[in-house]
């Protein structure tokens, strides 16, 4: 599948996204518990890890992660096999479990596999959007991915994916900025855009809620 002259080669049938809400003031020793203990007992044995975040702007005290699998026979399969290993039954769980008050899970689709930015050091943003029932999901896509050549003139996209399950009828997308001034003049050349302008009046009719975080990539995050 080519989308405004990328191919995308071999993605991930499932991509996994946790968000975990946490008790105000853990949030550190969860990123800390994920890049050192988790790290060292997981590494990509169990699924790969994509990205993990928390979040800044938007709803606080989460951490999100995201997880690539071939296809969700082999995510039971590994996730299987990490609830037999006796040092992440043993040593991780029990440090995290005390810090978490929440856990929500996607299943995603990859549209556009995660492109690393050309730099790291940035700030994140993820969109998600509920699309009306009966098909209009697919027709924001079709909209989104048509014009996107549009909106890759100020940012370029992290990843793009539509839910299996969890909220259903969902857009998920990820954007990377050097900053938060990065972001607003990124976006406010965007809107200004022919192109974009003719997407937004033609999809904005198709979407029923829009929701946007801004978050910051931890230590052992592979996107940065």
């Amino acid at each position: 599948m080519r989308l405004n002259g990328r191919q995308d080669q071999g993605i991930p049938m499932i991509y996994e996204l946790r968000t975990y809400t946490l008790k105000p003031g853990t949030t550190g020793d969860m990123v800390k518990a994920a890049s050192t203990v988790s790290l060292e007992i997981r590494k990509d044995d169990y699924g790969k890890l994509e990205g993990y975040w928390w979040t800044d702007i938007g709803p606080l005290n989460q951490v999100m992660h995201l997880w690539s699998y071939p296809d969700l026979n082999e995510r039971s399969r590994l996730r299987g096999e990490l609830a037999q290993n006796p040092r992440w039954t043993g040593e991780y769980v029990p440090l995290i479990r005390p810090l978490i008050l929440r856990q929500d899970i996607r299943l995603l689709n990859g549209v556009i596999a995660p492109v690393a930015p050309l730099s790291s050091g940035n700030i994140y943003e993820f969109r998600s959007y509920r699309a009306k029932p009966g098909g209009a999901a697919r027709q924001w896509l079709d909209l989104f991915t048509g014009a996107l050549v549009h909106r890759e003139r100020y940012s370029k996209i992290v990843g793009l994916w539509q839910t299996e399950a969890g909220q259903p009828n969902e857009l998920c997308h990820l954007w990377a900025y050097a900053d938060l001034n990065a972001r607003a003049a990124a976006r406010a050349a965007a809107l200004a855009d022919p192109g974009w302008q003719a997407f937004i009046s033609q999809s904005t009719a198709l979407l029923e809620e829009m929701h946007s975080t801004i978050l910051l990539p931890a230590p052992h995050s592979p996107l940065k």
